[in-house]
């Protein structure tokens, strides 16, 4: 702003031509308009807080305890807009896409973050580095390693026994080429040295239909399904994929504590905006969201869904961005896998 004021005095002493001094008026109206725009936001309009999976998911009920708080903390109305598809992608890109004024934000998972660009190189249509804005970490959670309750494997060592001794024999389910409980399988198979046959499912109720009529022998699962069939006795849990242990999901240990150090495989979800979305905005969300996450209230009812409350800066998110596209990325290779 001062270095457009002095070149306009400038113009002005030396007689520049109307051109240029017209040129200053609009820099100066121009970013005048831009601050004011900053200083209003978000008393415009309401807020859409896309995600990009179904009603009833888990990211959109942690979406929807976050909405209301985020709401009377900003005084303005957020909108939640489920936009399913293609593994979260197609909301994703929508949210990418939109303009960066604040008003569009984005509630989603990590697969679209970190494994979907190496998945969908062709057909993608979003750089999540380049076109989402991180603002902050919300909650992770680890997955479940379940087998049938009447699998003869009462320890993750024992299961490993049984399958390395009959190789290819076994068969484990997932929600589908590329989801999570698919790659968190890989890496537990290349890490303790067994080999399971894949059998991909339209959903985790056909994997745990699966698993209960002893069609497969194991799944990754989400605690949110997984707590319901182990509670029942149908299923067994053999360990969760956190590097400790997780107080939502007391006296299941972690396999990284079972002989497998390092194993982790979490799921996490967090908010992003537009690409080029203000810094101000981003900071103030950023603020806000902080103080609602850690607040008790969120915490346990995050804790009801079998998520841990966390929280982050926009640059620790990135990082963990990063790092979780480097780690997947490596067995995505392994496996020779596209999606396009």
């Amino acid at each position: 702003m001062h270095r457009i004021i002095t070149l306009c005095k400038i113009a002005r002493l030396g007689n520049i031509s109307y051109l240029f001094a017209l040129i200053c008026v609009l820099l100066l109206s121009g970013l005048s308009t831009a601050v004011n725009a900053q200083q209003v936001w978000p008393h415009e309009r309401a807020i859409h807080l896309i995600v990009p999976f179904p009603a009833g998911s888990s990211p959109d009920l942690l979406a929807r305890l976050l909405a209301t708080p985020l709401s009377k903390a900003l005084n303005q109305n957020i909108i939640v807009e489920n936009k399913p598809g293609a593994g979260g992608n197609i909301g994703t890109r929508l949210a990418a896409r939109a303009a960066p004024d604040g008003y569009t934000l984005l509630y989603t998972i990590n697969g679209p973050l970190v494994t979907a660009a190496t998945l969908y190189k062709k057909t993608l249509g979003y750089d999540p580095f380049k076109d989402l804005a991180p603002v902050t970490l919300v909650a992770t959670s680890p997955n479940v390693l379940i087998v049938n309750a009447t699998f003869p494997a009462p320890t993750l060592s024992e299961f490993v026994s049984q399958v390395k001794a009959k190789p290819g024999a076994a068969n484990y389910g997932s929600v589908g080429p590329g989801s999570a409980s698919h790659l968190a399988m890989e890496l537990f198979k290349h890490q303790a040295g067994i080999d399971l046959t894949h059998i991909p499912y339209p959903g985790f109720p056909q994997v745990t239909t699966a698993i209960v009529g002893q069609d497969i022998q194991a799944a990754f699962m989400v605690p949110a399904i997984a707590m319901t069939q182990i509670k029942s006795g149908k299923v067994k849990a053999l360990g969760i994929t956190s590097l400790t242990e997780v107080s939502a999901l007391p006296g299941l240990a972690p396999l990284a504590s079972q002989g497998f150090p390092g194993f982790e495989a979490i799921s996490w979800n967090a908010i992003l905006a537009p690409g080029n979305t203000p810094p101000a905005i981003i900071e103030r969300l950023q603020k806000e969201l902080s103080l609602i996450i850690q607040s008790d209230d969120i915490k346990a009812k995050f804790a009801a869904q079998y998520f841990t409350a966390a929280g982050s800066s926009p640059l620790e998110l990135t990082r963990l961005m990063r790092e979780e596209t480097s780690r997947w990325d490596e067995v995505i290779a392994r496996l020779k896998l596209s999606l396009d």
